[in-house]
């Protein structure tokens, strides 16, 4: 007999891998169909995603909209249809134009610069943001050109690697020069890192693409403590390979110690006064029980507790194992 799984797993996704995948791959190594994920990454990124088990899918929701934080390779000089290195290219840089920018980059400063704090910015044309009903992904695919509109973001940090002057082929024997630059970004949510380089490489005149993509913090949570999905897919994973829903809730908000009356009234549902000083007032908080278990997301205002998200106690069951899809 096990526990129902029921936590949050961070796993650093490989390249070639859709969220699905990891999904999926979970979804049988944890003996359970109930995983979500806290925000997609393309199949040519990599790094942290983040996924959650049984009950703890309840949290997912608050991990959705935390800061993220990239590093990417940004090439100068093409631009694509996708705005990463898997489209076709659309246009490339007047000759001498790259060599130029190589020399004196204070241009590529202040395009950056331009491009940092609140901004408002076009969504990738190659997403999954529906126009009319359908993904917009699909109708650049049929051959549409789509334009989506601008939306507001925030890039808190947009910090520049020494760009690197390249001479890539250009076919038919032909070679062009190119300059990828490493970047940074740390931004809020629903930014796409390869708009940042589309709208880089247009500042410029040059155009602009993503040669490489890598998340590596959501909110307080950094890649570096995450699970390969080769692990994923080579075994079952215990309840160790989980955070705790009591863990990853007080990463995220002030936490208030239960006594196990206030337990017992918080699991019913019940509204009850804070003793003093036990929590200030806030939207939300991780109420924890005497044992460690995560009780509820609750409200405090003016000292009263109000239950927003109940999470039960998790009975034991038998492990099912999953069928291959």
């Amino acid at each position: 007999m096990e526990h129902t799984p029921n936590g949050i797993l961070l796993v650093d996704k490989a390249e070639g891998w859709t969220s699905h995948d990891v999904v999926a791959k979970a979804r049988r190594a944890l003996g359970t169909r109930k995983v979500g994920h806290a925000g997609t990454l393309d199949p040519m990124a990599t790094g942290l995603l983040m996924l959650g088990a049984g009950p703890a899918t309840r949290l997912l929701t608050h991990l959705v909209g935390l800061d993220k934080t990239y590093t990417a390779t940004v090439r100068l000089g093409q631009a694509t249809v996708t705005d990463d290195r898997e489209g076709d290219v659309l246009s490339a840089a007047p000759a001498g134009w790259i060599a130029q920018l190589a020399a004196d980059p204070a241009p590529l400063g202040a395009a950056a610069a331009a491009l940092t704090g609140p901004i408002e910015q076009a969504p990738s044309a190659v997403s999954a943001i529906k126009v009319d009903g359908k993904r917009a992904y699909d109708r650049v695919r049929a051959g549409e050109t789509v334009t989506l509109k601008k939306r507001p973001v925030t890039i808190h940090e947009l910090t520049l690697g020494t760009p690197a002057l390249r001479v890539i082929p250009a076919g038919d024997g032909e070679t062009r020069e190119v300059l990828d630059v490493e970047v940074t970004v740390r931004c809020s949510s629903g930014t796409y890192v390869r708009a940042i380089a589309r709208d880089l490489g247009e500042a410029l005149g040059v155009g602009g693409h993503l040669t490489a993509l890598r998340r590596t913090r959501v909110g307080p949570f950094g890649v570096e403590d995450a699970i390969s999905t080769e692990t994923l897919a080579a075994a079952a994973l215990g309840a160790d390979a989980l955070r705790s829903p009591a863990e990853i809730a007080s990463a995220l908000f002030p936490a208030i110690a239960l006594t196990g009356a206030q337990e017992i009234d918080l699991g019913h549902g019940k509204r009850f006064e804070l003793d003093e000083g036990q929590c200030a007032d806030t939207h939300l908080a991780a109420a924890i029980a005497p044992s460690g278990r995560l009780v509820g997301l609750v409200e405090v205002k003016r000292g009263r507790v109000r239950v927003v998200t109940n999470f039960p106690a998790v009975p034991a069951t038998d492990r099912v194992e999953e069928k291959p899809e």
